[in-house]
């Protein structure tokens, strides 16, 4: 696979600061069911790497801690890791809330037949991916079959209660472009979404989140591969936006790798950026917090201030 960062490292992207972390986004591990072409972490069946017992144990620590007061679990696929309830379960006592970045075929993997009863038991954030509410989109992007698996899934999660009106179940939907180009705007294709999805399948929910596809990984190696590298970057650059930096991601989220080592994204964690500074793991953080630390950047940081801006949330501009 070809490599981006060197092409990235050099960069004028304004410096940035670190806010009060509100949020604590940890990779359990890259082992996952699905092999996507845009996956950034590079994510599939035979990967091995997984968080051990002794990091995932200060977890609850450290949100006690610092009192941060949302868990955003992603992978991989976060619900392989055989402690992702466990974790789910001490974090909800702790009264924090957990998102889970879910795939939905995970729901039909065997021994997951519970999996969204769990979820909703523990009334965990569900934020799923679905990059078009068609078929042949979806299965060209994450492989054959899996449009139909993703909608038996939103309906498994719609029964329980996710994205029905005061039921307090959240049920989020990801859209990820197909190729080298910005979204489109967020609300206006919410509405595509939530029109197409409740008329053909009486699929209902909350919002939809439009995120950037990163030129790193393996979407940046296909970038590389087809001679778009260069053209992409220079889309982003065009598209920049100053009035998204103050909403960027990493300005309060602090992002943990299956290690537990630390980054201030999830981006720049699979780049290999760790945060500036002494405090670089998760067991530094009992100790002490990054609040107004500098943020490592790199050209890569044009995606999420391009256009209407992008996080893991969502778009983040006026725009959207």
């Amino acid at each position: 696979m070809l490599s981006t960062i060197e092409l990235l490292e050099v960069t004028d992207f304004p410096a940035i600061r670190r806010n009060r972390t509100e949020t604590l986004q940890v990779n359990l591990g890259y082992r996952c069911n699905q092999t996507c072409v845009h996956c950034h972490v590079n994510a599939g069946p035979n990967r091995t790497e997984m968080m051990d017992a002794a990091q995932i144990d200060l977890i609850p620590q450290v949100l006690k801690a610092r009192n941060i007061r949302t868990l955003d679990l992603t992978g991989g696929a976060p619900e392989l890791h055989p402690q992702f309830r466990q974790l789910v379960v001490q974090a909800r006592r702790l009264g924090v809330k957990v998102i889970d970045r879910c795939n939905l075929t995970i729901l039909f993997e065997e021994g997951q037949s519970d999996l969204a009863e769990f979820l909703a038991e523990q009334q965990v954030e569900v934020v799923a991916s679905l990059p078009c509410y068609s078929s042949d989109n979806v299965d060209q992007q994450r492989g054959k079959g899996v449009f139909d698996l993703s909608i038996a899934g939103l309906q498994t999660l719609n029964t329980l209660g996710y994205g029905q009106p005061d039921s307090g179940l959240t049920l989020n939907l990801v859209y990820n472009p197909q190729g080298p180009f910005l979204p489109p705007p967020q609300q206006a294709l919410e509405q595509d979404y939530k029109r197409e999805l409740e008329q053909h399948f009486g699929i209902r929910f909350n919002q939809l989140f439009t995120i950037t596809n990163m030129p790193i990984k393996r979407f940046g190696s296909m970038l590389l591969s087809k001679g778009q590298f260069e053209p992409y970057m220079q889309l982003l650059k065009d598209n920049f936006s100053p009035g998204n930096l103050n909403n960027l991601m990493c300005r309060t989220t602090i992002s943990v790798d299956w290690q537990g080592r630390l980054y201030d994204c999830d981006f720049n964690q699979q780049l290999g950026m760790a945060v500036p500074g002494r405090a670089g793991t998760l067991e530094d953080l009992l100790k002490a917090d990054l609040d107004g630390n500098p943020i490592c950047t790199a050209d890569h940081c044009y995606g999420c201030t391009a256009g209407q801006g992008s996080s893991c949330g969502g778009a983040i501009g006026e725009t959207a």
